[in-house]
């Protein structure tokens, strides 16, 4: 997967992919980071990438020139990739969002400053609209950085127990269960028993019976979904 960056501050990127799980991945090949200055596409000496909003106002707004020339750059070769602009107004990012995201060949982000971008441009230019929460950050780096691991975690090879996507939280509609290593006894706290009997079938129930507790107390609107997913499910008499 090739996923492109658009953004006026790509210097905020380079910790971040240079660790974990980003780096790993990118060193094995199955990814691909390019990042794009969106003031490189500007067509004036002081590189200015954003004006004053029409109307009047507060803030600035980024102007629709050099968004586009970087979304027209990144499209050459990445034709089909999807153009997703992070902002506050997209719909939620779930975890049903990352694995679709993740069956793409490749992603272009757009990275939001300031009051946002010309509309024009999420009219004509943009594919998709994704936010990470309600709440407004500077801009919308975290949020590419939160989608870009997300997503690449889910490339298959990626991990190396794969296992583990299917157990973890949101895959199967739950939370997690809790998980324990040693040492068995901690500051007068046991591991439960349960993990040590060497019964994975006993195992395997009480994480069951623990993710739908801890999901029920947590995130009880995630069973709420489940419940209404069934009833749509059933025939009508």
């Amino acid at each position: 997967m090739q996923i492109h960056i658009l953004t006026l501050f790509p210097e905020f990127f380079r910790g971040p992919l240079e660790t974990s799980i980003l780096a790993r991945a990118r060193d094995r090949g199955y990814v691909e980071f390019q990042m794009l200055d969106i003031r490189d596409f500007t067509e004036n000496k002081h590189r200015q990438a954003d004006d004053t909003p029409y109307g009047g106002g507060a803030g600035m707004v980024m102007k629709p020139g050099p968004v586009v020339r970087a979304l027209e750059y990144a499209r050459e070769s990445s034709p089909e990739a999807p153009r997703i602009l992070l902002t506050p107004q997209g719909e939620q990012f779930e975890q049903e969002t990352a694995e679709s995201l993740a069956d793409e060949r490749d992603l272009i982000l757009v990275c939001g400053r300031y009051e946002g971008i010309d509309e024009r441009v999420r009219e004509d230019w943009i594919d998709r609209e994704l936010s990470i929460g309600d709440y407004v950050l500077p801009g919308g780096e975290i949020a590419a950085l939160c989608v870009t691991e997300a997503v690449v975690r889910l490339l298959p090879g990626v991990l190396g127990n794969q296992d583990s996507l299917d157990e973890e939280s949101f895959a199967q509609g739950r939370l997690e269960y809790p998980h324990y290593t040693r040492p068995q006894t901690f500051r007068g706290h046991e591991v439960p028993d349960v993990l040590l009997s060497g019964d994975h079938q006993r195992v395997d129930e009480w994480r069951r019976e623990q993710a739908e507790k801890r999901t029920a107390r947590r995130r009880p609107d995630l069973l709420e979904d489940d419940r209404e997913g069934d009833k749509g499910g059933e025939d009508e008499t």
